[in-house]
């Protein structure tokens, strides 16, 4: 699969999933969930739902001339998996009285491959200037 398909999909499926995720965290969990774990819960729906729209937009804008391109998205893709998906299974763990604690790590550096995918969008911007 290309980049520009890559990004378009990933996009779709993240954002389809952060729809589906919103709305279980917000009627399923409600009460399930502390309102601290419940908070977490979201803020890995609103990352997923922010990188959603960024792939998507790259993936209708970005030239893909060169490695750099591939590198922002796969950043994107990699650290929202990571970072997202790790908070839900920390706080549904948590929710069953069960914290895996080999995520704890996981989220960060999903956190990390975000930061990075910011960083290398910021040097293309840049870098077309000069």
């Amino acid at each position: 699969m290309g980049t520009i398909l890559m990004a378009q999909v990933m996009g779709a499926v993240y954002g389809l999933l952060a729809v589906v995720f919103g709305a279980f965290g917000a009627h399923a969990l409600k009460k399930k969930l502390t309102p601290e774990l419940l908070h977490s819960f979201e803020t890995g729906v609103k990352y997923q739902m922010y990188h959603a729209i960024v792939l998507l937009v790259l993936g209708f804008n970005l030239s893909f001339d060169g490695p750099l391109d591939s590198a922002i998205v796969n950043c994107f893709i990699f650290g929202t998996l990571l970072f997202s998906f790790s908070i839900y299974a920390l706080c549904l763990g948590a929710a069953k009285g069960d914290k895996p604690r080999w995520l704890g790590p996981v989220t960060p550096i999903g956190g990390l491959l975000l930061v990075v995918g910011w960083a290398l969008l910021l040097y293309s911007f840049v870098s077309n200037l000069i």
